[in-house]
């Protein structure tokens, strides 16, 4: 697929301290690989083949562990950040300029989402971005209650709750580089309200497959305890 993949790696992983006071987040382990790597292979497996990835905290482990991309027949070039610039403030700044389609990631993504499809969707809704979903089920362990003038309308005791989220899977046209501010942290969601600012549309691919990211040491456990069960789709085997 000629398209090419912008790997956010740049971050600090606050949220998996201690663990990563020692390795940055995309070279945490799940199973007997890094998360990176699982991350090219199945960007490799979708026909990618040329990465940009913005590095930052630790950055030369992560730089020392991809190398090149060789080891996965890709071609990774890196952009360091000096200073955190958030989810799409690094885009601007980037040597090699965007002239058609690209791919966005959080660099702590695993899923088997279907990039091709992903791809064709976003050319037939002819919009800016598309942002790749998923459904999270999240159990409240509380009574929730719901109240019109101090009295009880409705009680649903520990409820779980479904949410359409952004899995961190993002394509883009380079149109949209004219929303991102050059130099300064510049977040997705700082993106989102931009565009609907101006009411410009934003595509939503569905997906119901398998997604987690690791970005919190509940979600990093609950990987571990998956992978077995789940290892064909996280290995694309």
């Amino acid at each position: 697929m000629k398209i090419r993949a912008v790997i956010q790696a740049g971050g600090r992983g606050t949220r998996l301290m201690p663990y990563t006071l020692v390795l940055p987040k995309p070279i945490m382990p799940v199973g007997e690989s890094p998360v990176i790597e699982i991350l090219l292979k199945w960007l490799r497996r979708n026909g990618i083949t040329d990465v940009n990835m913005t590095i930052g905290y630790l950055g030369a482990l992560i730089r020392t562990f991809c190398g090149d991309g060789s080891t996965w027949d890709m071609k990774i070039e890196y952009y360091e950040e000096k200073e955190p610039l958030g989810t799409v403030g690094s885009l601007p700044m980037m040597p090699r300029k965007f002239d058609d389609t690209f791919l966005v990631l959080n660099g702590d993504v695993i899923t088997d989402v279907n990039l091709r499809k992903m791809k064709e969707f976003h050319k037939e809704k002819s919009c800016p971005l598309t942002v790749a979903v998923t459904t999270k089920k999240v159990h409240v362990d509380l009574g929730v209650i719901d109240a019109a003038d101090s009295i009880i309308t409705k009680f649903r005791e520990k409820p779980v709750l479904e949410f359409c989220v952004s899995m961190g899977i993002y394509i883009m046209e380079p149109t949209i580089l004219e929303y991102i501010p050059k130099g300064i942290a510049f977040g997705f969601d700082d993106l989102v309200h931009a565009l609907m600012a101006e009411n410009r549309p934003i595509a939503v691919f569905n997906h119901d497959g398998y997604w987690m990211d690791i970005g919190r040491p509940d979600d990093f456990r609950t990987v571990q305890e998956e992978y077995e069960t789940h290892k064909n789709k996280i290995l694309g085997v």
